[in-house]
Order: structure tokens, then C-alpha cells, then sequence
């Protein structure tokens, strides 16, 4: 048969499968108890989508792509569920920077002063900056992680240094 009666979709390229969020070689997947639900919530939903996709006969080429797609993701996800550690925002110690905390921060010097960044500290599949939450492996949470309200520190941001202080720690912020 002539290649002008052969799709190109069917040349046998492999799907990509989008990648989860990075979570460093040797690094514990930390979760807050939310965010353990949420990818719960998340692997349900892509079963749910793959049950659907393999009732669908309409395209066995497309249906066969997005269920390798979907099985990856799954696989991945799964992974990722039974690697958590959840750890329990309430437990950690009151009045220090650690995984769960929500913390205010004011520029002191260096950057605008007096500028004031809030964020929750959070797994890396739960971190959204839109949403104020930030992964434990950020470069900023780990300048942060172990200081008390009061304490300052040296803040790396690209060419030049600020020195920030920890103005607020709270634990108090129920579910995400």
C-alpha cells in the first residue's frame, strides 16, 4: 500500500504523559492530610476517565493513545500515594517554621522593605502559588525552615540578597 493512504497519527510515536510535580531523588513525599485527599480525589477521577475511555469503541487508535496516557498518569499518581508521608500541620511545634506552617515574612532589607509574603508550606503535588502554597523543597522554605517568629535570615533572590523575618508562624488554618 501506498504511504498516501496512511494517517500519519499512525506512525507509532510514542504519547507523551505529562510528568508530576518534581520531588527531589532521596526526598520524602511529605503531604498535609488535604493534600493526601486531594490525590485520592485525583486518582479517582482518572480511573473514572479511563473506565470511560475503554468503553469508548468510536477511534481504537486515539482510545489505545489516551489510555496509555491515562495508565501512566495513573501509575505515577499511584506511586506517588503510596510513597506519602502525612504529616499532621497540628503536630509540629507551635512556634517554629516547618512543613503544615503558614508563615508571614517582611522584608527587612535588600529587596522592598517592608514588603510582606504570606504561604503555606505544603507537599509538591499541593503547591500552587496562586493559592499561596508552596512546596517544602522551594528555595525559600528551606532558607525559612526551623526559625521562630522574630528570626531574620539572608534570602538569596537572583543577583542580589534580602534579609527577611519571620513575622507570623501559625498552624491555625484548618483545610485547604
Amino acid at each position: 500500500m501506498s504511504r498516501a493512504f496512511v494517517k500519519e497519527d499512525d506512525a507509532g510515536q510514542a504519547p507523551i504523559i505529562p510528568p508530576r510535580a518534581a520531588l527531589p531523588s532521596g526526598v520524602a513525599n511529605y503531604v498535609t492530610p488535604p493534600g493526601l485527599e486531594q490525590l485520592r480525589t485525583e486518582l479517582s477521577d482518572l480511573e473514572a476517565e479511563r473506565a470511560k475511555t475503554e468503553a469508548n469503541r468510536e477511534d481504537e487508535a486515539e482510545r489505545s493513545r489516551q489510555l496509555v496516557i491515562l495508565n501512566g498518569r495513573i501509575s505515577a499518581l499511584t506511586s506517588r500515594i503510596s510513597s506519602a508521608k502525612v504529616i499532621e500541620p497540628k503536630e509540629q511545634p507551635a512556634d517554629e517554621v516547618r512543613f503544615g506552617a503558614t508563615v508571614t515574612l517582611r522584608t527587612i532589607s535588600g529587596g522592598k522593605k517592608g514588603f510582606k509574603r504570606k504561604f503555606t508550606i505544603v507537599g509538591v503535588d499541593e503547591a500552587s502559588v496562586e493559592k499561596g502554597l508552596i512546596a517544602f523543597v522551594a528555595p525559600i522554605v528551606k532558607a525559612i525552615q526551623g526559625l521562630k517568629k522574630g528570626e531574620q535570615t539572608n534570602l538569596p533572590m537572583g543577583r542580589g540578597e534580602e534579609v527577611i523575618e519571620v513575622e507570623e508562624v501559625s498552624y491555625d488554618h484548618g483545610k485547604e
